[in-house]
């Protein structure tokens, strides 16, 4: 066998026991009459000595010469340290060596494998295979393991059934741009690789299955950024014969589950807040509520003076800062040239200071006096020592630009802690969303959503009125998981379809097998995807994806390890009848 222990197991109790170990060599420190060897695996690290009085000569020169991250396999006996290191598992004993094997040597890293490395992030996508060694990934990966398995195991035990649907599907219009796969026996047609198995989990209800969940990969052909990846992890559930409170209520259990499991931390009832709510007191659909900060719309108490940015403005909205009256004139100079980067793209910002002694310093003092912007306290929660800061602008605008502001200032007073949870249902969204641009409505969610009970017949008239059965999970500022109640006769997905411009033989060819499966005794079903990645980032305390994937694509969308996308060869390209239209 290649080893007895792991290198993490043993302890003073194993002191003169013969062992075996194996694994890569973190580093050696040689003294001359003396070398130490640290040797890792996963497990952990032991210390190896090597004696000039005890060791073999050859052996000695062997332990001299072994570089970083050879893989080796040692024999030899446990003794007692001289020197205990308090800070290792196994600082109590080491190994006095008696034999050595070189199993592979290796060339020197590229960047240290510890904890904190010299390598930077693209150097270790590079190399990743290496930076799966250190400490930090190969525990993240560990944790999504431990994620995944309290999923599964707590879906099983709710009845829940794991199905397996395909990967090679058809490509529908909806949603972000589908990666495509070209057929080789069929010239000239292309798969689709699926953006979610929306479809065969309606169909799976369809069939009889009741209850369904997979962990499955998915795939979107979209611009990326820190929490997505064009192929990702979803935790994709569907049930029949229920309601929207039947879904909330067991997926509730399921996140209520994990943060014990893992976090153990026990939360109540889950808040739930409607959409029109979330976007008028924290400027988004997927607020972070564990610190305050609520919106207060000042159009109101302002609009009665000279002072013409608020004059004109379709919404003038603040926020009081907990304790910011501290900043001074150079930091909230900063915040003012902060919010008006293009990325948030204010034109400027106006702010008042609570002063400890309840007077109010603004910076538009010339047009408002102390009962005006005790108003403006009163609004916006402002209590002594806050700072409260108001922008002004376009409804829509102004409410997202403001957002950003209240998440930059959450962070920046250290209001974002990575162990407090903060769990939210968000509810009753639109279920048609209007583009600006086409004058055109699509689906908030997607097609398949139902509308609110009794909410049917405005879609004829006032379609941008009508109501979703469509619910969001929001865990501290992030959106984990979202779901509705689906469409489940023939008849209303055809009238869905039609409003979102589809003609009758569009609506047939795209989803015509799904809406002749309706006509085949479909019950009331409903469901929700989770986002495993997101969700695995935010129970470890982290926002970032990546650290969690085993081999992450790049904000390029490519993998730089194994360089790729790539192209093809002209003879695959001829296979896939690809060939003369690439020429073309």
């Amino acid at each position: 066998m290649y080893r007895t222990h792991t290198n993490g197991q043993l302890r003073a109790q194993n002191v003169g026991q013969e062992v075996t170990l194996a694994g890569w060599v973190q580093k050696t420190r040689d003294k001359g009459f003396m070398v130490w060897v640290d040797l890792r695996d996963r497990y952990g690290v032991t210390q190896l000595i090597f004696d000039a009085q005890r060791t073999q000569k050859s052996m000695m020169q062997q332990a001299q010469n072994l570089g970083r991250e050879f893989v080796i396999q040692i024999s030899g006996t446990v003794i007692e340290r001289e020197s205990k290191n308090p800070n290792m598992p196994t600082g109590d004993i080491e190994i006095l060596v008696s034999k050595v094997i070189i199993l592979n040597a290796s060339l020197t890293p590229p960047f240290t494998i510890e904890d904190t490395t010299d390598g930077g992030e693209d150097l270790r996508m590079k190399y990743r295979y290496l930076d799966i060694r250190r400490n930090p990934v190969r525990e993240n990966l560990i944790f999504r393991h431990k994620v995944s398995m309290a999923v599964r195991n707590y879906l099983s035990g709710q009845g829940f059934v794991d199905v397996e649907t395909p990967y090679l599907i058809k490509s529908t219009p909806e949603g972000a741009r589908d990666f495509v796969v070209p057929s080789r026996m069929n010239q000239g047609q292309f798969y689709a690789l699926p953006q979610s198995p929306q479809t065969f989990k309606q169909l799976l209800m369809v069939g009889g299955l009741d209850k369904y969940f997979q962990i499955v990969k998915c795939f979107r052909d979209e611009d990326l950024r820190a929490d997505r990846q064009p192929e990702f992890t979803q935790i994709d559930c569907e049930m029949a014969f229920v309601e929207q409170e039947d879904i909330l209520n067991t997926f509730e259990g399921l996140t209520r589950h994990l943060l014990k499991e893992i976090n153990g931390v026990s939360v109540g009832a889950f808040p739930r807040m409607q959409y029109d709510d979330a976007m008028r007191l924290y400027g988004n659909d997927k607020p972070d509520i564990r610190f305050a900060m609520e919106f207060g719309e000042l159009n109101q108490v302002v609009k009665h003076k000279e002072f013409n940015v608020f004059n004109t403005a379709e919404l003038v909205v603040g926020i009081a800062v907990p304790g910011a009256n501290s900043f001074t004139r150079k930091e909230i100079d900063k915040l003012i040239d902060w919010v008006r980067r293009p990325q948030i793209g204010a034109l400027g910002m106006v702010y008042c200071r609570c002063n400890d002694d309840g007077s109010f310093k603004s910076s538009v003092d010339k047009f408002y006096d102390q009962e005006d912007l005790a108003k403006w306290a009163e609004t916006t929660g402002g209590k002594p020592g806050d700072l409260i800061c108001v922008l002004s602008g376009q409804t829509n605008k102004v409410r997202a630009q403001l957002s950003a502001l209240r998440m930059e200032l959450a962070e920046r007073l250290g209001l974002r802690k990575p162990d407090e949870f903060a769990p939210l249902w968000v509810v009753d969204f639109p279920l048609l969303e209007l583009d600006e641009q086409t004058g055109n409505y699509h689906a908030m969610h997607h097609p398949f959503t139902s509308p609110k009970p009794g909410q049917m017949e405005l879609l004829e008239t006032s379609p941008g009125e009508v109501k979703a059965n469509a619910y969001d999970l929001v865990l501290n500022g992030n959106e984990i998981g979202g779901g509705s109640i689906r469409i489940h006769d023939k008849q209303t997905q055809a009238t869905m379809l039609k409003h979102l411009g589809f003609s009758e033989q569009e609506a047939k060819a795209q989803f015509g097998f799904l809406m002749d499966a309706f006509e085949y005794g479909a019950p009331p079903h409903g469901g929700i995807a989770f986002g495993l990645d997101r969700l695995v980032a935010i129970l470890g305390g982290q926002e970032t994806i990546r650290d969690f994937i085993a081999f992450p694509k790049n904000n390029s969308g490519r993998d730089v390890m194994i360089d790729a996308p790539a192209p093809l060869d002209d003879t695959q390209l001829t296979e896939l009848h690809l060939k003369l239209d690439l020429q073309q």
